[in-house]
């Protein structure tokens, strides 16, 4: 549908989102340092689309190493510098320490070779990101019926990912074997990512939708106009507790209510088995003025005083099912995810 992020000329090369869905424009990222300011400050965001966007910055980073002898230091300097963009979302952390492990396989070999290497690395974990969100979105639609009303949070669709996306992924699948479906899309603030993002891809795609406000959500679910509800995930912990946007705890418990089934899509590098609870989960707190300000004008006091929290933890007893690329797992998850760990 659209090119999330890729790799050209020796640079990297993303949709700004920022600036959807108004404007399509790109941002070309050519020193791994463009790449971590991307990341921060929400050029790309969506969890495996940030771990890609790491990948490709650690290549484009050694790019500029000139010295083979000392070559170590400035890899592990790119690492970090990349690691510390944004907390939350696991499959950062997943894709780094992935390009490390090629890194070390390789370390030998010439520094030409090791620089093709990693460019190759991140051109696979790319491509791989859509066989995998395409087979989460087979095994999701199975839990979709002919006639199904869907509601969603912020945004994990094409634009989350390398392509198609997870929890919009299940919704593209279900609708492409020819369900007839409609889909309710909170609009999430304070970043409007379901507002803006999510609206813009179903549109292009041709998915019926209809974009609700947050404090909607209830009130849908009670009238009896919700018949499931799918999201993405930022880190799963080993219990099933999952990290996600901002409000997406609220929409759980509304659903747990009213009896809808709640699931969460997401791949395998999403999850963080070394975490026994969602206790453990880091939360990022970003800044002020994403919740002061709507496309740079102020809808608060100057003074106010804000929290932004960017993620919330929805415990695992309030989510039906896990899908991901390797089936759908059920509760107890801390017996049932241990089939993914051994995968």
């Amino acid at each position: 549908m659209f090119p999330t992020i890729t790799w050209r000329d020796d640079t990297v090369v993303m949709i700004d989102q920022r600036k959807l869905p108004l404007e399509e424009t790109y941002v070309v990222c050519r020193t791994y340092e463009d790449v971590a300011a991307a990341i921060e400050t929400m050029v790309i965001r969506g969890a495996p689309a940030i771990g890609l966007a790491a990948a490709y910055g650690i290549a484009l980073g050694f790019l500029s190493v000139t010295d083979e002898a000392g070559a170590d230091e400035p890899f592990r300097a790119i690492c970090e510098r990349l690691r510390r963009t944004r907390p939350t979302a696991r499959n950062l952390f997943w894709a780094i320490e992935r390009m490390q492990a090629k890194y070390t396989a390789v370390r030998q070999r010439s520094l030409d070779e090791i620089k093709r290497a990693l460019v190759a690395e991140s051109a696979a974990m790319d491509a791989e990101d859509v066989a995998i969100n395409e087979r989460i979105g087979r095994n999701g639609a199975e839990l979709v019926k002919d006639g199904d009303a869907i509601l969603t949070h912020c945004n994990a669709g094409g634009l989350a990912t390398a392509g198609y996306g997870t929890a919009i992924g299940v919704i593209r699948a279900a609708f492409e074997q020819g369900k007839k479906i409609r889909v309710f899309v909170d609009e999430t603030r304070p970043f409007l990512q379901g507002a803006r993002l999510t609206a813009y891809e179903l549109e292009r795609l041709g998915i019926p939708y209809e974009v609700i406000t947050d404090n909607m959500a209830g009130w849908m679910m009670r009238r009896g106009e919700v018949n499931l509800i799918v999201v993405g995930a930022d880190r799963i912990a080993r219990n099933g507790d999952t990290a996600n946007k901002i409000g997406t705890y609220s929409v759980a418990v509304l659903a747990k209510e009213n009896d809808v089934p709640f699931y969460v899509a997401a791949p395998k590098s999403t999850f963080d088995l070394s975490l026994a609870t969602g206790e453990e989960i880091p939360i990022e707190e970003r800044p002020a003025a994403e919740v002061k300000e709507i496309n740079g004008r102020l809808v608060t006091p100057p003074a106010a005083c804000v929290r932004n929290p960017a993620f919330d933890v929805t415990p695992s007893r309030y989510i039906t099912a896990i899908i991901t690329e390797k089936g759908v797992f059920r509760p107890p998850y801390e017996t049932s995810l241990l089939d993914l760990a051994r995968e």
